[in-house]
């Protein structure tokens, strides 16, 4: 039998915040990839080296973790006002799927850093010296990100002094604004809070009712209290990850809460959406170990979140989620709120398992609906290769 050798696609492999990813230019893509599609995700999935039933994706570029599953398309964009869309996709590590539903908060700090370095912006709107604002839409969730980017004698700049905890080595910083990030999302009716309700009692079997806070902001969310289910808020990712029982039971509160946020109409639907909703538990202010030895005091934040995410803890926390809880923590009452010590607050600073961080939200109340103008958060990012990914061509 012949067989074909293999393709190179032009690629640049990224770190953004505490996720990494292959980004291409659309135009790269071989044309059947070019669309939405079997082709599309075939390629991605070999890529990425799946699905491998080791775990391990090694003969891919993934790196077996949720955060190092991920594959990003950028071109530029035809709408009026943006530079540039950004299409993210999860790849799952085991099964032959690709979750299209989400965003990636993290790598969107590194959208705007590839889209300069591949001629996608307009140069016009590049300083030589500076803050370069990038205005990306994100074709997932339809909705605008703005990233202001850093540049320095005509280039990117990624060296620099912003440390990240849940990133090994200091960067240049990249602030990103999620404008009007309540999620759109099919079913949901396009409400911040899809049951209409700041906490509802989320019936889930083999668990009991749990308190929730169910939010569309960034990323779709569900908010229980530690406490409730059996934990501290100060657990790391083996505590978790590797407890079966422990994963199960929050697959299935997932898929009850994604059941009445409306994003799926029965239970088996849960297995196609991968990536979201997320499941995070909140606990109020504890000291904790971080998993790089770092010593996190009470003090030192107003809250404690665990997120899970493909179906185990995050290891840090995920930019969209980071940026649910920042919204959640500016409406009163919440259990994100409730757990921050209540009241009104533009900003929050929340404990994760790699360390601390902030995000600020503007959010009101207008005609007995919450809205959010805007999620502020810094991250960083940086190549980590450039060149071209290769990928046996299909017999």
């Amino acid at each position: 039998m012949a067989y074909q050798p293999q393709i190179k696609i032009p690629a640049t492999y990224m770190r953004g915040g505490t996720s990494k990813g292959v980004f291409f230019r659309l135009q790269d893509l071989p044309e059947a990839a070019q669309v939405p599609g079997a082709a599309r995700d075939a390629l991605l999935m070999r890529v990425i080296g799946s699905p491998d039933p080791y775990g391990k994706q090694i003969d891919g570029m993934g790196g077996a973790t949720s955060s190092t599953s991920k594959t990003v398309i950028i071109a530029k964009s035809s709408r009026p006002d943006h530079d540039v869309d950004y299409l993210f996709g999860q790849v799952s590590i085991d099964k032959a799927f690709i979750d299209w539903t989400g965003n990636c908060g993290n790598l969107s700090a590194a959208v705007g850093p590839f889209a300069i370095s591949a001629g996608l912006v307009d140069p016009s709107r590049v300083p030589r010296d500076g803050i370069a604002v990038v205005r990306i839409w994100q074709a997932n969730i339809g909705k605008t990100i703005i990233g202001h980017v850093p540049m320095t004698d005509g280039a990117v700049q990624e060296t620099g002094a912003f440390e990240l905890d849940g990133v090994t080595f200091p960067a240049a910083e990249v602030q990103l604004e999620f404008m009007d990030p309540a999620a759109e999302e099919e079913g949901a009716g396009g409400s911040m809070f899809p049951t209409g309700n700041l906490v509802d009692d989320l019936d889930v079997p083999g668990v009991g009712t749990l308190k929730a806070t169910m939010i569309n902001a960034g990323i779709p969310t569900i908010f229980v209290d530690a406490e409730s289910i059996g934990y501290k808020g100060t657990e790391l990712q083996d505590a978790i990850n590797s407890d079966a029982k422990a994963l199960a039971m929050f697959e299935t509160i997932r898929a009850h809460g994604a059941l009445r946020m409306g994003l799926i109409k029965n239970l088996d639907e849960i297995a196609t959406r991968q990536h979201t909703p997320k499941v995070a538990f909140v606990a109020k202010p504890a000291a904790y170990v971080a998993s790089s030895g770092k010593q996190i005091g009470a003090g030192d934040v107003d809250l404690l979140v665990r997120a899970m995410s493909m179906g185990k803890l995050h290891h840090a926390m995920m930019g969209t989620a980071a940026v649910a809880i920042g919204t959640a923590a500016a409406i009163s009452g919440t259990l994100v709120n409730l757990a921050a010590g209540g009241g009104a607050r533009e900003s929050v600073r929340f404990g994760h398992p790699s360390g601390t961080l902030r995000v600020g939200a503007e959010a009101s109340e207008r005609g007995g609906e919450w809205t959010v103008t805007k999620a502020i958060m810094s991250r960083s990012a940086r190549v980590l290769m450039e060149g071209w990914v290769r990928v046996p061509q299909e017999r």
